[in-house]
């Protein structure tokens, strides 16, 4: 892999046990921390950025008013004068209304250039109060203190921020690298057990991408990762997080073939979720989906054997992800693949297995294949 590396370290020996990654890119460096009870920690951590404006901390109210409360009394003890702003935040309201809200706030409170913004929930949340950081005054610091498992492994970390527009989704964005991203494995105790495998299905894809190693683990501790029991969970989303870490460290502004291979499944996983309505899957049960079809098009081009296919199965299945859709039309479903962001040219870039841990990506694929995988996963 080319360009700047994220840092790989060792949770065992490494001097601070819960740093996961240090991300490398043109915005500056920053660091992920992973781990139990590190909230409490925040204000510490973000005195090591250098920072020292007022923080202001937009939480998701689901997360109201413990956790909050937590995270501005950990503010507070490093120093910061801390105002928070507690929305009802979901994929219905992530738009332009929203980020009203927030600017309005913002406005009140003379919130200056100097000053941080702190987002606090889920994958919607730091989208959202991500791109308000990234527009407001031409761009604040931002931090994100992810709250569920997909915001954890996926979208906390690279700096891609954005909202809805009737169009589309995300139509409306910019990268904003964050200042640093602290992730307590705690915030996930209380989260719904269908948001948790949602959210498992974007750490698995990086064992099933890129570490056959990772993929393994998956495999051999799934009752074990999904009670979050003992360090192994833990280990295995720091582990997760540096692979995410290292792939943007390496391709930014996903110009290259680096950073696409985190869409592994995501093509037919988009167009799910535009064909059923969005609601009717989470984001990472149409990704489970999308990855046993893009699973079956690489047995179909000779990439990979069927026992793989089966082996993919076989994990996300023990993750309680879905790998088939119910009542949607193929025909559609041909269409909304072709609107895909990720195609050049009105081609699409497909992410396909090589081997276990082994992905590239190739244009190459007949409509023909692509109809015949679609068809496989659907009831």
């Amino acid at each position: 892999m080319h360009g700047k590396t994220a840092g790989w370290l060792n949770p065992m020996t490494d001097q601070d046990q819960n740093l996961a990654a240090i991300v490398n890119t043109t915005q500056g460096s920053y660091r992920v921390i992973v781990g139990r009870d590190v909230i409490d920690d925040l204000g510490f951590e973000l005195k090591k950025t250098g920072l020292q404006g007022r923080a202001f901390l937009v939480a998701d109210e689901v997360m109201f008013p413990n956790p909050t409360r937590r995270a501005q009394e950990a503010l507070e003890r490093g120093g910061y004068a801390t105002h928070l702003l507690a929305l009802e935040i979901g994929e219905s309201n992530k738009n332009l209304e929203t980020v009203q809200l927030v600017y309005d706030w913002l406005a009140e409170l003379r919130a200056d250039r100097g000053d941080i913004v702190v987002a606090m929930g889920g994958g919607v949340t730091g989208d959202l109060v991500g791109f308000a950081a990234a527009t407001w005054l031409r761009g604040v610091a931002v931090v994100h203190v992810p709250t569920s498992l997909a915001a954890m492994v996926d979208s906390s970390i690279g700096g891609k921020t954005g909202v809805n527009i009737p169009n589309g989704k995300n139509l409306l964005g910019a990268f904003h690298q964050p200042k640093l991203v602290l992730q307590d494995v705690g915030h996930l105790d209380s989260l719904p057990a269908r948001e948790m495998s949602a959210g498992w299905a974007e750490a698995v894809k990086h064992g099933i991408i890129l570490d056959a190693q990772l993929l393994d683990t998956f495999e051999r501790l799934a009752p074990q990762m999904r009670a979050l029991e003992g360090d192994e969970p833990v280990d295995a989303i720091r582990k997760s997080v540096a692979i995410k870490g290292d792939i943007v460290s390496a391709d930014e502004f996903e110009t290259g073939d680096h950073r696409i291979l985190l869409n592994y499944g995501h093509t037919i996983g988009h167009a799910i979720e535009k064909v059923s309505g969005y609601g009717t899957y989470l984001h990472g049960e149409a990704v489970a989906i999308g990855m046993m079809a893009a699973g079956k098009i690489a047995v179909q081009l000779g990439m990979i054997d069927t026992n793989l296919l089966n082996r993919q199965r076989a994990v996300l299945e023990s993750y309680a992800l879905p790998t088939r859709a119910v009542g949607l039309d193929v025909n559609e479903m041909i269409e909304a693949t072709k609107s895909d962001k990720k195609s050049r040219g009105g081609t699409i870039r497909w992410v396909l297995l090589e081997g276990p841990g082994k992905a590239t990506t190739r244009c190459d694929v007949p409509e023909e294949l692509v109809r015949e995988a679609i068809q496989s996963i659907l009831d």
